[in-house]
């Protein structure tokens, strides 16, 4: 027996020994690894990137177009790009994509721009519309725009308008189909599950905990959302008559005349876009690439002379401007993302996060005023409060804040914006949704089928109470009291900062979700505009004739920053990363979307359990 232990010991420390020599192994294969291209970065040097006169940029935007990307580790993101493993949720910064096209407008080696937007993802129509004006600016500059697709999704389809061609293939595909809010919706599947879930709200219309408690939408939310939805899509509609040069009523909403014109077409999908006046010639991918060289010229292989977004975007940011340390500022602050309360990374708006930015600029002398870029559908009350009162000292500090709302400024992002002394937003921002709600669920009756029971005993009524035991009746009395509450402080800080009565408020609050253009109505914003007009605005109020912009975001850690220069020199010496083309069938969507409410739940993470926030405000 002393002998079979031993034996057993003598193969289990040997198994332990060969996986520690196996961890050394794998730690010194990626140090050296790293260290052989650290070496090569730093012998080679960056690799050059040339734009050739006469080039064309490519907007070739891959993935979602954001205010704020979420932090992502340098090492992770360069390893994915050096195995071709394609990001699952890439990021495009709206910024970066403005800044490129402004740089390209003077550029006299960039002769014209080609759309090629197939790996495009969401943005929001407020987004594209700040795009769309700078594809106006660059026009004006005598510079042509051709766009290019096999398929153009509706997103892509609004800035492919706004190039002076739009081609399609002859086999493509194109159908406009207006904007809907669909939702998955649960109360059954919780039933069968045996899960308790548990309620408080305060508004007719606020729909964000609907999918748990109902199979289908309210009334109330059915008619709320299709008003916010109809400002949308006929923003949406005018755009793109203008562009294109036809009337509103050409956007075929009738499916029967679109099936009229779709048997005029033979069935041809593209046939129909161009007998519709949606693009302007049919090509394939032969004749596309032979016209672009005869436009602008071979690049000396097979295709036209071009430089896409990414390498473009590294040419201009590696010329370095640094900004005058002297002089007034206007500090720029991006609050994007769920608000959630803590400290949170960025793509996130964190309660202690965000509100340590808003106190860095009333610390700093050189700032004058700020403009805080809301971009959220709301979160945490706790966390949204904390922010608030940010913006409130900087106020008392004698610096002027203008709020600029873009896709979202809803629920929490509008209660972050309410203190501004001024509010900024595009004619497509959704907003409003001022209304309160606190969800949480109990398990008592699951973990009962499963024969596993919660008792005990406690000092007081209130002992216990968790996700184990069934809610009492006066535990929920506490809840819904700081409910109301809660709406109660919501619609008094609106009254107080927008001259309106708390009736007044109350009676356009609710939870209902507006669209920045009838916001303007009701008084909840003072202006449309984007962000350029904010900042405009912030220096007006704060009386500044000469000034820079600065932005305020999280400092990265040493770690971080060296890992981002030696991966980011790393990656230029790898080229231009290949185009992976997003696409998933019906049920990987459907999965995703379950995924994505259900995470939505899982990370809210207010103290008290109330939340502001507008579920209702993703479109499709």
């Amino acid at each position: 027996m002393k002998e079979n232990k031993s034996t057993i010991a003598r193969i289990t420390f040997g198994l332990f020994s060969l996986l520690n020599t196996s961890r050394k192994i794998i730690i010194n294969l990626v140090f050296f690894t790293v260290l052989l291209i650290f070496i090569i970065a730093i012998s080679s040097g960056e690799k050059s990137i040339v734009v050739k006169p006469g080039s064309a940029l490519v907007l070739n935007i891959s993935g979602d177009i954001v205010e704020q990307k979420h932090d992502i580790d340098p090492m992770d993101a360069f390893i994915s790009e050096a195995l071709e493993q394609p990001d699952t949720a890439p990021e495009v910064l709206l910024a970066d994509i403005l800044a490129v096209i402004k740089h390209a407008e003077n550029d006299d080696n960039i002769s014209m721009m080609v759309l090629e937007l197939k790996n495009m993802q969401g943005s929001g129509i407020t987004k594209l519309r700040d795009i769309a004006e700078a594809l106006i600016e660059f026009k004006q500059s005598g510079k042509k725009i051709i766009a290019v697709g096999e398929q153009y999704s509706q997103n892509q389809y609004y800035l492919a308008s706004y190039a002076d061609e739009v081609w399609l293939n002859p086999n493509g595909w194109m159908l406009l189909d207006g904007y809907g809010r669909y939702q998955l919706y649960f109360k059954s599947a919780l039933e069968k599950l045996s899960i308790s879930q548990h309620v408080f709200r305060v508004g007719t219309y606020k729909s964000a905990v609907e999918p748990y408690i109902r199979d289908n939408m309210s009334d109330a939310a059915r008619e709320a959302n299709q008003l916010w939805l109809n400002d949308l899509w006929q923003q949406y509609k005018i755009d793109v008559a203008q562009q294109r040069n036809f009337a509103v009523s050409n956007f075929d909403e009738d499916v029967d005349v679109l099936v009229t014109k779709l048997k005029a077409a033979n069935g041809n999908v593209a046939e129909y876009a161009l007998a519709n006046n949606w693009v302007d010639a049919l090509k394939t991918r032969e004749q596309i690439r032979h016209d672009l060289i005869n436009t602008v010229g071979s690049d000396g292989e097979d295709g036209y002379k071009s430089i896409a977004f990414n390498n473009y975007l590294t040419v201009i940011n590696s010329k370095v401007s640094f900004d005058s340390i002297d002089g007034d500022k206007v500090a720029v602050i991006v609050a994007k993302g769920t608000i959630l309360d803590g400290n949170q990374k960025p793509g996130i708006i964190g309660g202690s996060s965000t509100a340590a930015l808003l106190r860095e600029a009333r610390e700093n002398k050189a700032v004058k005023a700020v403009v805080l870029r809301v971009d959220s559908p709301g979160g945490s009350a706790y966390a949204s409060e904390v922010i608030r009162q940010e913006v409130e000292l900087l106020k008392a500090a004698g610096k002027p804040v203008v709020a600029s709302m873009g896709t979202y400024a809803a629920s929490g992002g509008y209660w972050i914006s309410a203190s501004a002394d001024k509010i900024y937003a595009s004619p497509t921002t959704i907003t409003g949704s001022i209304g309160i709600f606190g969800f949480f669920m109990t398990f008592e009756n699951t973990l009962s089928k499963l024969g596993i029971h919660t008792d005990g005993v406690g000092t007081t009524d209130i002992a216990g109470f968790g996700l184990t035991r069934e809610l009492s009746p006066g535990m929920a009395n506490i809840v819904q009291l700081n409910i109301e509450r809660g709406y109660r402080d919501f619609i008094e800080l609106v009254a107080n900062n927008r001259d309106m009565t708390t009736e007044q408020v109350d009676a356009i609050a609710q939870g209902r979700v507006w669209s920045g253009s009838k916001a303007l109505e009701l008084g909840l914003v003072d202006a449309l505009g984007n962000i350029d007009n904010a900042i405009e605005a912030a220096a007006e109020l704060a009386n500044l004739q000469s000034y820079d912009s600065l932005l305020i975001e999280q400092e990265k850690s040493p770690r971080a920053l060296f890992l981002q220069s030696l991966f980011g020199q790393a990656s230029i010496l790898l080229g231009e990363p290949s185009n992976i083309e997003y696409s998933g069938n019906s049920i990987t969507k459907i999965l995703s979307q379950l995924s994505l409410e259900l995470k939505q739940l899982a990370q809210l993470n207010d103290p008290q359990g109330i939340y502001s926030f507008c579920l209702a405000c993703e479109v499709e």
